[in-house]
């Protein structure tokens, strides 16, 4: 299984990579949205973990953005933001899941 983490924040993306990584899944991982739109569009993914708040592009412009482009692999928002309506509009624009 090949992973996406879109995570700006370089420990905690290092984190959740070297996680991933002993269990066995093999993960890339990309620190702005315009990278992660790059690379969701290049490589067949079978989950992208990513993040809300992001340097170019916010993750909500990344889900939308992946959408149009036909990319269907399933999208875990990983946020600090708890709002309700967070979690809408990531649902909104095509996420799967959300995760504070």
């Amino acid at each position: 299984m090949q992973i996406l983490i879109v995570e700006d924040e370089l420990a905690l993306s290092n984190a959740i990579k070297k996680l991933l990584e002993q269990r066995g899944y093999f993960a890339d991982a990309v620190y702005d949205g315009d990278s992660a739109v790059d690379y969701a569009t290049s490589v067949n993914y079978s989950l992208i973990i990513l993040d809300v708040m992001l340097p170019k592009r916010d993750g909500f412009e990344v889900v939308r953005a992946l959408r149009r482009e036909g990319v269907h692999t399933p999208i875990l928002m990983l946020t600090a933001r708890t709002a309700t309506a967070d979690k809408v509009q990531g649902l909104n624009c095509g996420a799967d899941d959300d995760l504070t």
